[in-house]
């Protein structure tokens, strides 16, 4: 009797430590599969940018990777450019900021695109204050979110956008989001 009872519990042991095993095997396997979908690539770029402009470099991260999937030569569907995604008439804007002369193709640099997308979004939550808002703006326009902010029906308190109008810059600013939170719970 003493045998079988000690057999059984060995057995029990057995289970949990593989259970266990399997466990650990799932969480370590899940973080390499979330580090291959959320990677940090221009580390040295992200860091010194959102460093001198004041940016978390993990909403960095989660633009570039939302919005080139970290491909310096993306181009969109609208003809935005780079990492991050900028159109001309974006560079142009931030050119006049900047005192800065760069072609549109300079966007291809990683170096200067993270520069520029980094400057932008720091301008951007400067003015609106929040993440949220800040990305809308990245995705649709700063003028277009400043009308939103106007619109009771849209922004009950003049700063806050209470719901986005647009459905692909709400499904935007809901993937960074999401893609920030990843980056800072992965790599914290």
């Amino acid at each position: 009797m003493k045998q079988r009872n000690k057999q059984k519990h060995q057995n029990r042991l057995y289970v949990l430590l593989f259970v266990a095993a399997v466990a650990v095997m799932a969480a370590v396997t899940s973080v390499s599969v979330m580090k291959v979908l959320y990677p940090m690539k221009y580390t040295d770029y992200v860091v010194k940018y959102s460093e001198l402009y004041g940016v978390d470099a993990e909403l960095i991260y989660a633009v570039i990777n939302t919005e080139s999937s970290f491909n310096p030569e993306a181009v969109s569907d609208v003809g935005a450019l780079g990492l991050m995604q900028i159109m001309p008439d974006t560079l142009d804007w931030i050119c006049t900021k900047t005192g800065e002369k760069l072609e549109f193709e300079s966007l291809k640099d990683p170096e200067i695109s993270v520069r520029c997308g980094t400057y932008l979004l720091s301008c951007l939550l400067d003015e609106f204050e929040n993440d949220e808002t800040a990305l809308a703006a990245y995705h649709a326009g700063r003028g277009r979110v400043n009308n939103w902010l106007s619109d009771g029906d849209v922004s009950s308190d003049g700063k806050t956008l209470d719901r986005i109008p647009y459905r692909d810059t709400a499904h935007y600013v809901s993937k960074v989001m999401r893609a920030k939170n990843i980056y800072v719970n992965l790599y914290d």
